[in-house]
């Protein structure tokens, strides 16, 4: 298995991103390491000598995606024995060329402290807030809420539409003792238009809720079809537009759901 290190004299989050971007295009297995903050030579040093021992305890050259500002840093990481794909600074140049302007690189500015980046902790903290109909007295604060039956991704995609793109999401399940007579709760009405519905396959969501309470009512097949499909009848009566979460990443569900409703993503 070919050893892969993410670095970063930052939070290691722009390599990691690319280069599972970029490994996910082939069809075998790596061993990953994410070595964030590597601020010092110090630092630096190490991270080379963990590169080096594994290419001697291997004999494949490790496979090296990095981030680095700092020229210094940058330079001992390259000293080493992996191979180097350099992110940063392989668009910094032609880009310097067409915007007419020298970078002037800074370690952090990707992540720094701003008035959006305050509205992503906000978006994070309301999700958390109101996650699982927690509550709905906050629901005109919502930009989203997603709806659907427990354990169908409503929860992950929730957080990641805050994390990610600094949406206030929140979410509200329908549970078993609703599907006698399903409806929308009057508390949502109002703001129909701010709803959007999830679903899944029922063999799908029926492994997901073996794996959390095995041989129950609530596991079983014929519970996970018949909730499904009343969920489903219900978005189709009230015009709710929704996606099957069966065979797409939390990533993809977000993107989707931002591509179908229009919402506008913050970008930090």
């Amino acid at each position: 298995m070919r050893q892969v290190f993410y670095i970063s004299d930052g939070t290691a989050i722009t390599a990691e991103v690319f280069g599972h971007a970029l490994l996910s295009q082939f069809p075998i297995k790596f061993n990953t390491i994410t070595i964030p903050f590597v601020e010092t030579k110090q630092k630096a040093e190490n991270v080379v000598k963990q590169i080096n021992d594994n290419f001697v305890t291997t004999g494949e050259r490790p496979l090296v995606f990095h981030s680095i500002v700092n020229p210094e840093i940058r330079d001992i990481i390259f000293a080493s024995e992996a191979i180097d794909y350099d992110f940063l600074n392989t668009f910094v140049a032609p880009l310097e060329q067409q915007l007419g302007i020298k970078a002037e690189p800074k370690s952090h500015r990707t992540h720094s402290i701003s008035q959006d980046y305050s509205q992503r902790i906000d978006a994070i903290n309301y999700s958390l807030d109101n996650d699982d109909g927690q509550s709905l007295k906050n629901i005109a604060q919502a930009d989203i809420v997603l709806l659907g039956v427990s354990r169908c991704g409503k929860t992950p995609s929730s957080l990641y539409l805050a994390m990610q793109f600094g949406i206030k999401a929140a979410n509200y399940p329908f549970v078993e003792d609703d599907m006698d007579n399903l409806t929308l709760p009057a508390a949502l009405k109002q703001y129909k238009h701010k709803l959007f519905g999830l679903t899944i396959a029922a063999e799908r969501l029926q492994e997901i809720r073996e794996s959390r309470l095995n041989g129950s009512r609530y596991a079983s097949l014929r519970q996970c079809r018949m909730e499904v499909n009343e969920v489903e009848m219900l978005y189709r009566k009230e015009n709710i537009p929704y996606i099957n979460t069966t065979y797409h990443s939390v990533e993809e569900i977000a993107t989707k759901i931002l591509e179908i409703t229009g919402i506008k993503r913050h970008m930090f």
